[in-house]
């Protein structure tokens, strides 16, 4: 089912600045219930998780809406109806645009706590989520444990390594030096190839998967027009600015370079330890943007939590693709959860 939840008044930003009436485009599966599953998506994903996690929904999988109320949502700044940089500016006269204003992470998860009101929903059984959906996981665990029963963070780490931020910088660099960017705009009607745009979402796709993949999948191939592996790319570029905005794709980049669990409260070594929230962290065996080494480093610090590896060729985008073990993964998480024996939830941390 759809729902679009508006959060009325002025709702303060981490960074500075208001927004005001955040609406929120909401989908959720099953019988409205007090406990609920919610999924957060990745950077370029939306509330439709059903769509793009559809390996994991059905009778007696991760998501089974005939045993629980599952819950997705749109983020904060992202696109599908909830506010964000193509929705109208506060004076009606056009889409915010560049003069969005920045957000967090944080900023994420406290909007989606106010819908969860909203619907009635008072703990969740599982917070799960891969990449930019992971950082709204950890931090639905540090800002509020008590309503917190499980998580399965997926490739992520504590905090954006300065080579995932680099990876960022790449991308965002090539939207804002391009030359059809103007003043921060490529205009509302998408006009024109946004080769910056294009050239971001190529960028990314290198990151998302592994060299292993590429090997075997393009190999050495080519046509008239060059590589198989150029051509696919080229292709995920264009096929990409065909379904997204470049204003938002700079404001979710920055949301997830903010990641930093021990921003502002600590250091982040302590402040782990004080996340008392079991649990499940998933690292992907080939992921180069967030290594297993780094997943690794931020189970070993969670003091109720385990790892596991998602084995897959496909890199980052493993979560998205090898379903059916990402499936188990999470089933068998539940009953690790259920297994530890509650010591009560540690404090939460805005």
């Amino acid at each position: 089912m759809k729902h679009r939840v508006t959060i009325g008044g002025v709702f303060p930003l981490e960074r500075g600045g208001t927004l005001t009436d955040v609406e929120v485009e909401v989908r959720t599966w099953g019988r409205h219930a007090p406990v609920a599953t919610l999924i957060c998506h990745a950077l370029t994903g939306d509330a439709n998780a059903d769509d793009w996690w559809n390996g994991l929904f059905g009778k007696g999988k991760a998501f089974d809406p005939t045993r629980s109320f599952i819950v997705s949502m749109n983020v904060l700044g992202g696109l599908s109806g909830t506010t964000g940089p193509t929705s109208p500016a506060p004076d009606g006269s056009k889409a915010y645009g560049p003069a969005f204003p920045t957000i967090t992470i944080r900023d994420m998860v406290r909007v989606q706590r106010q819908v969860l009101d909203q619907l009635g929903v008072q703990r969740l059984a599982l917070v799960i989520g891969g990449s930019m959906g992971g950082m709204q996981v950890l931090e639905w665990a540090a800002m509020y444990p008590e309503v917190v029963e499980s998580m399965v963070p997926i490739g992520v780490g504590s905090e954006q390594s300065p080579w995932a931020v680099a990876l960022s910088e790449t991308q965002r660099s090539a939207i804002t030096t391009d030359p059809q960017f103007q003043d921060g705009w490529y205009g509302l009607d998408g006009d024109g190839p946004r080769s910056g745009l294009s050239t971001a979402r190529m960028i990314a796709m290198t990151s998302y998967r592994s060299p292993a993949e590429f090997s075997r999948r393009f190999g050495r191939s080519a046509d008239a027009s060059g590589f198989a592996v150029q051509s696919y790319l080229r292709y995920q570029g264009t096929k990409f600015v065909d379904r997204f905005d470049a204003n938002t794709y700079l404001t979710l980049l920055a949301a997830m370079d903010s990641h930093d669990l021990g921003r502002g409260r600590g250091p982040t070594e302590a402040i782990l330890k004080r996340i008392d929230v079991p649990g499940v962290i998933v690292g992907i065996s080939t992921d180069m943007l967030y290594p297993v080494a780094e997943t690794r480093a931020l189970a070993a610090a969670l003091p109720r939590c385990r790892f596991a590896v998602l084995d897959s060729m496909h890199g980052h985008d493993g979560f998205l693709i090898d379903t059916d073990q990402l499936n188990d993964l999470v089933l068998s998480s539940r009953e690790s959860s259920r297994s530890i024996t509650s010591s009560g939830h540690g404090a939460a941390w805005a």
